[in-house]
Order: structure tokens, then C-alpha cells, then sequence
């Protein structure tokens, strides 16, 4: 893989750095955030590793306009201290596809990077998708609901994506988790934050929720 570490805090850095290196990847270091995204948007990297905290930049901003203004999909593991549930949401909704709380152990790391890759790679739906009034294009990732575009972080689409494949099926969380994250999750707090913002998404004040959670099993959409 060719990773960018985009990191200010140089022990980490380097450690990070010296582990993958080792590991036959290519690696390439920003130590601020306006490197780090001249970088991300010049270069066709694998994978992205993002501090939030970073001089002249934040993690969250970089994430953004590498979404929203460079229109890139590269992969993004958020590293950082912040441990709140709120730090989670806000990295998620800038458009990272996952996130590991400092300290880390770095053999988390790489296996993290490999399944978001993996998981980058494998889509092989090309078919619009239709429930209810819902509508996905995979081919552009556009999102339609009601008429309205949805603007989605990029795990979102692929759950929604999911979902939508089977329209009430129940997806166990280790299901989704694994087709998503590429691994069933020690936790279960990224799976539902992933689903807090896709129901936040696609919240309509005159229709109920069309993400239905099954109790004990996991998750199905409802056509409405």
C-alpha cells in the first residue's frame, strides 16, 4: 500500500513511519495539515493517516476539502486522543471512514488500513437501487431521498448500500461491520455512530425512521 501519514506529534510519526515502512509499504510523512492535503489531493494514495490536531490545518478541515473540494475517496483512518463519543460524530461527518484513539498498537493499525482498502476496492454493485422513495446510484454515489440529495460520509453510503440490497433483511452487526470494516469490531460504538448519522441523514419530519434496529439481531431497512 502507499500510505500518507499526516501527523505533527513526531514520535508517532516515526514510529508509525519506521512499522510500515518495514512492512514493505510506501509511506510518505506531512507534519501539518496544508502539507498533508496538497499531498492527499497530488498524490494517488492507498490510505490516509489523519491527526485532528495539526498546525496550520485541523484534521477535521483536511477531511473536508478532500471530500468536498478535491472529490476524493481515499480511504481516511482518523488517529487521535480525543476519545468522545461528539469527536467520533464530528470526524465521521467530515468524511473519515474510521478512527483509532492514541495510543494505538501499530499492528491495529496496518490491520486497519488493509481492511479499508479491501473494503475500498471491492464494490461490485453497479445497478441503481430503489426503495420507497429512496434511490442509489452506485456508479456516482448519488443518494436521492424523497427528490432531496443525501450527502453521506463514505461508510454511511456503504451501509446504506447494504441495506438497500435487502430491503428487510436483518443485518447482524458483525454482518455489516465485517462487509463494511472488512472485520467484526471489538466495539459496537462505530457501528452505531455510522448509523446515528445515516439516520440523521435520512430523518423526514412526516415519516418514520426507515432504519429499523431489531433488538438482540441488528438492522433492516423498511421501504416506506
Amino acid at each position: 500500500m502507499r500510505i500518507l501519514i499526516i501527523e505533527d506529534d513526531v514520535d508517532i510519526a516515526s514510529n508509525v513511519y519506521d512499522y510500515l515502512a518495514g512492512r514493505a509499504h510506501t509511506v510518505d510523512h506531512a507534519a501539518d495539515g496544508v502539507t498533508g492535503l496538497h499531498l492527499a489531493v497530488t498524490h494517488p494514495y492507498d490510505a490516509i493517516l489523519l491527526d485532528i490536531a495539526l498546525p496550520g490545518m485541523n484534521g477535521f478541515e483536511v477531511c473536508r476539502k478532500l471530500r468536498v473540494d478535491a472529490k476524493r475517496d481515499t480511504p481516511v483512518l482518523m488517529l487521535t486522543a480525543r476519545d468522545t463519543l461528539e469527536d467520533k460524530l464530528a470526524g465521521f461527518e467530515h468524511g473519515a471512514d474510521d478512527y483509532l484513539v492514541k495510543p494505538f498498537a501499530l499492528r491495529e493499525v496496518e490491520a486497519r488500513l488493509h481492511a479499508l482498502t479491501k473494503r475500498h476496492h471491492g464494490r461490485v454493485t453497479d445497478r441503481v437501487l430503489t426503495v420507497g422513495d429512496l434511490t442509489f446510484d452506485p456508479s456516482t454515489l448519488g443518494i436521492s431521498h424523497g427528490g432531496a440529495p443525501v450527502k453521506l460520509p463514505p461508510k454511511c453510503v456503504r451501509l446504506l448500500e447494504l441495506l438497500m440490497q435487502r430491503p428487510g433483511h436483518v443485518y447482524a452487526r458483525a454482518e455489516l461491520e465485517t462487509a463494511v470494516w472488512g472485520e467484526a469490531l471489538e466495539s459496537g460504538e462505530t457501528l452505531r455512530s455510522h448509523m446515528h448519522l445515516l439516520r440523521r441523514a435520512l430523518a423526514r419530519p412526516d415519516r418514520p425512521d426507515p432504519i429499523e434496529t431489531v433488538h438482540g439481531l441488528g438492522y433492516r431497512l423498511v421501504a416506506q
